[in-house]
Order: C-alpha cells, then sequence, then structure tokens
C-alpha cells in the first residue's frame, strides 16, 4: 500500500521515505523535504471560486511540486463539473498526479475523472465501525487518532478494506507536527 502523508502527519525524520512515499505540502515554498510532494488546496467542500483555486494551482506549479491534493473536496455530484475543470486546467500546467479527498465515498461520476480519491478521512473510533459502502478497492484511507499501540492493527485493517493508499497515524488532523516533535507514524 502506497504511503500518503497529509499535511498535519509530515513522517518523522527517522522514518526512510521509499518510491511509494507520497507528502502533502501545506503550502508553497514550505519544503521540508525533497521527497515527492503534492500540494494541498483547500476546496472547502466546493465552496471556493474557480479563480482561487486556479491561484493556487499555478502557485503549487510554479513551486515545482509532482502533483495536488485537493482536500475537503465535494462528494455530491453538484460539485463535479468545478473539480473536473480543476483537474484538466492542472492536466493543462503539467501537474497530471492529483488526488481527490471529499474523506467520504463520492457520487459515481468522480469515478470517471481519472484521479485517486480518498474515500475516508477520520478518527480511529469511526474507521472501526465504517462500513465501507461506495469505496472501491484502492481508495484511500487516512485515520488519525489512532492509539499508538493499534498502528499495526489499523494498517492492517485499512489493507483488508483494500486501501490503495492512506496512512494510519497516532496525530490529529489540527495537531501542530513541529509543537508535538513527533511527526508521523507509518505502521507496518
Amino acid at each position: 500500500m502506497k504511503t500518503l502523508f497529509p499535511s498535519y502527519a509530515h513522517p518523522s525524520p527517522s522514518l526512510e521515505l521509499d518510491a511509494e512515499t507520497w507528502i502533502v505540502r501545506e503550502e508553497p515554498g514550505d519544503r521540508r523535504t525533497l521527497h515527492q510532494s503534492l500540494g494541498r488546496i483547500d476546496l472547502d467542500w466546493g465552496s471556493r471560486s474557480l479563480a482561487d483555486v486556479l491561484t493556487d494551482v499555478d502557485a503549487w506549479r510554479a513551486d515545482g511540486v509532482e502533483g495536488l491534493f485537493l482536500d475537503r473536496a465535494p462528494a455530491g455530484s453538484g460539485g463535479v463539473g468545478p473539480v473536473a475543470l480543476t483537474i484538466r486546467l492542472a492536466a493543462r500546467r503539467g501537474l497530471h498526479r492529483v488526488v481527490l479527498n471529499p474523506g467520504v465515498p463520492t457520487h459515481p461520476l468522480y469515478r470517471d475523472l481519472g484521479v485517486r480519491i480518498c474515500s475516508f478521512e477520520g478518527p480511529w473510533e469511526a474507521y472501526q465501525n465504517w462500513d465501507g459502502d461506495g469505496v472501491r478497492a484502492g481508495d484511500g484511507h487516512i485515520v488519525h487518532g489512532v492509539p499508538p499501540e493499534m498502528l499495526t492493527a489499523a494498517r492492517r485493517l485499512m489493507g483488508r478494506r483494500g486501501a490503495g493508499f492512506g496512512l494510519a497515524t497516532d496525530l490529529g488532523p489540527r495537531v501542530s507536527v513541529t509543537a508535538s516533535g513527533r511527526g508521523a507514524h507509518a505502521a507496518d
């Protein structure tokens, strides 16, 4: 399974990164790693203007990222058009690797966009009880707040549920990695 570190869970310096690991960066110029990176663009559930989103796309292109992490993406059918346009315009700017993160299963039309979709993002407690309806094998799962002693179990559960990429981390989405000094711990 590929590892994707969201911006709140950068890997600890002691963790070896391989070609299957992607780092999501919060802002252009904030290059904490020379590893493969995706630039985070907050779609605010589809409420941001296309002009603002494209300004972010251009900033990330100028920064030299390998692709985009479209965070807080809409999941319903009404958001497909603007998301599709964003993806097409990013591709025209050379950003072909895109991960769409609504954090929930999407309307089936999103499957035609040809991007990776993160269909779960949430706390460990919710992930344990999640039924996985609307998810396809290969989708991404980001599970946060996992007790450290359960990280290996969480990673195994992600595998059994068909996650193609993602992360199980003991951090929460609003925890400052700098303040905690821990970074994320990818379980094996």
